[in-house]
Order: C-alpha cells, then sequence, then structure tokens
C-alpha cells in the first residue's frame, strides 16, 4: 500500500544458463490518500464496482509507467513486466485477482507487457505465491535462505534440489496499521516498537495461530489479517506501542524459527530498515545476517517480476510446483502486444 515501485533491469543469460542483472534508475511512487483509500476498500467491493477500479487502476498504472519513462529518457525497452495489485486472493477457493493487469495497459504505453503472472499458478491448483523464488533460485542462490520483510515475511530456500518457499508471518501490514494510529506512516528504525513492552499473553496467543504449524506450500492475504490477527490485537485492549513492540518481537521468533544454525541469509524489502527488529532477531537467532545494497533492498521484487516477464518471454519455467503447490512447474502470466 505505499506506493509503485518502478525499475530499469538490463538482464544477461549465459549459454550455459546463468544469470546476471544490473538496477538502472529506480524509484517508488507513492500512493496518495485517494488511492491508498480505494485499494483498502476493493475488497469489499462487488464485481462491477471491482472491474471499475480495475479500468481506473489500469490507467493509472500506464499513466505512472509513462512518466517514468519520459523522465529518465529510456529507449529500446525490450518490454514491461508488471504485477498489478493485488485485491484478492482466496487461492484455496480458487480466487486470486490481481487489477491493472488489463489488456489496455499494452495499447496506452504502446509496448509489449507481461503481467498477472498469479492467475495461471492458482488454475494449476497452486497458491499463485510467492512468485519470487524463482528469482531467489536463478540470481542470489549463493545464500542458504532468501527472506523478503515487506507487507509478509516470506522465504526461499533450496531443500533436496526442490526450492522450498511460503509466508512466514504479517509483518509490515500489522506495522504500519499500528504506525499509522500513532501519526506515523510506518514504524522508523523500530522507534514506536522499541518504546513499548511486550504482551506476553498476546504474544503466546499470536504463537499459537494454526498457520504456523501448517507446511508449506501456504500463503497469506489482508483477508487472513483482517480475520485472525486484527480481532486478536484489538481483544488486548493494549496501547498502539505495546501492540507494536509485541507484533515486532512476534515477527522476530516466527522468523527466528525458520532458520538452520550459523545459516547465511539474505534480507530484502523495507522491513530491513526496521532496525530494532533486526536486532532482535540477530539477538535471539544464530545465523548471518546479509543486507545487500539498498537499491536491492528496495527493488528486488521489482527485479524479479522483470525476470519473471522474460522468462515468460522466453517460454521458460518461471513458476515453481514445489513452492506454489500447482500440478506441475509451468510459464505463468499474459502476454499483451500493443
Amino acid at each position: 500500500m505505499d506506493g509503485i515501485d518502478l525499475a530499469e533491469i538490463f538482464f544477461n543469460v549465459s549459454e550455459q544458463g546463468n544469470w546476471t542483472f544490473k538496477i538502472g534508475k529506480a524509484e517508488t511512487v507513492p500512493y496518495d490518500e485517494n488511492w491508498k483509500t480505494e485499494l483498502r476498500e476493493g475488497i469489499e467491493l462487488n464485481e462491477p464496482q471491482l472491474e471499475k477500479l480495475d479500468f481506473k487502476y489500469t490507467d493509472y498504472l500506464a499513466q505512472v509507467i509513462s512518466q517514468f519513462f519520459q523522465k529518465h529518457n529510456f529507449s529500446q525497452i525490450d518490454a514491461v513486466c508488471s504485477h498489478g495489485h493485488t485485491i484478492l486472493h482466496k487461492p484455496n477457493k480458487g480466487i486470486t485477482y490481481q487489477i491493472g493487469n488489463l489488456p489496455r495497459i499494452a495499447k496506452l504505453l504502446g509496448l509489449k507487457v507481461i503481467c498477472d503472472f498469479r492467475v495461471g499458478d492458482v488454475a494449476l491448483g497452486g497458491q499463485g505465491a510467492p512468485l519470487v523464488p524463482i528469482g531467489d533460485k536463478l540470481l542470489f542462490n549463493d545464500y542458504d535462505y532468501c527472506v523478503n520483510l515487506g507487507g509478509f515475511a516470506n522465504l526461499s530456500f533450496e531443500k533436496k534440489g526442490n526450492r522450498i518457499a511460503f509466508d512466514i508471518c504479517p509483518a509490515n501490514i500489522v506495522l504500519n496499521h499500528y504506525a499509522e494510529m500513532l501519526g506515523k506512516p510506518y514504524d522508523e528504525n523500530g522507534d514506536l516498537a522499541a518504546s513499548g513492552k511486550v504482551n506476553e499473553n498476546l504474544l503466546d496467543e499470536l504463537n499459537s495461530l494454526p498457520f504456523y504449524a501448517e507446511k508449506a506450500p501456504k500463503s497469506l492475504g489482508l483477508e487472513w489479517v483482517r480475520d485472525e490477527i486484527f480481532p486478536i490485537l484489538k481483544s488486548s485492549e493494549d496501547n498502539a506501542k505495546n501492540i507494536l513492540r509485541t507484533f515486532t518481537e512476534h515477527i522476530a521468533v516466527q522468523l527466528a524459527d525458520q532458520f538452520s544454525e550459523n545459516s547465511k541469509v539474505l534480507f530484502t524489502g523495507g522491513g530491513v530498515f526496521n532496525s530494532f527488529l533486526m536486532k532482535r532477531l540477530k539477538e535471539i537467532s544464530n545465523i548471518e545476517i546479509v543486507i545487500p545494497s539498498k537499491e536491492t533492498i528496495e527493488y528486488k521484487e521489482a527485479l524479479i517480476f522483470g525476470l519473471l516477464g522474460v522468462l515468460k518471454l522466453r517460454e521458460e519455467i518461471n513458476c515453481l510446483a514445489s513452492v506454489t503447490g500447482a500440478k506441475n512447474d509451468h510459464s505463468s502470466g499474459k502476454i499483451y502486444e500493443p
């Protein structure tokens, strides 16, 4: 809900199939309050209203991308690879809906667009998420684990020749909500959480949620947070700072539970800038925490969705059944010509 990540990516692949990349120009365009409200309330819309929002968001996304191109005077763009914005995600019911992926976007941009990467996987019985692990496998295979700390915390790793990946727990989607209650867009450096106290009963209740005992593949969405997390936090009747402190501890505990001793773990995503969370994780786990360059932290997902699109253009596998639970590995996404 913070904004749209845009990145210029250069890819090379060797004859042996080894991929390398370079991130060029990159920026995040924040959502204004109107868009934040519309996207937040999208989950409540009926079908005609959702279609109207999809059309409006597709136009907005094309406008943002066009302005990015004009600002940097790009030439020779091979394709635009776009994820869109997830409004509905209930893969166990065969439902997933990312707005901003209408064929219209290719015509508005005058460029080839590869998008809508989740739908094909859900149609094959998969979770449609996480989609980033193929990028971890091809671009970041020097690490024992790759963790993204975004709205949700998720990880991927290699196990017996298969890539395994799943959502670990909610992260910024909850922390930002409570920071906003205290008049901040997010908990900078984790300072708000650091000023609160851990509510042990609340922490135990959170750590006991059935999702954490489930085996992968598994994924989380806003619906689950609304149904499972927010009612627990609200019923605690604790103040926002203590809830932030307790939930930050909850994230650290759930993260620490995932790793083998002395593992080398790559961390990316906005949550990496939460120094209090990273400090707590270091204190309760025995791992080597690797934090890459700022551009990789902030634009890793944009980078990997670029890779997903390029793999789709090459009709190579970009979605792993071992990760999503689909019937088979496949090349997911839709290609639209201008």
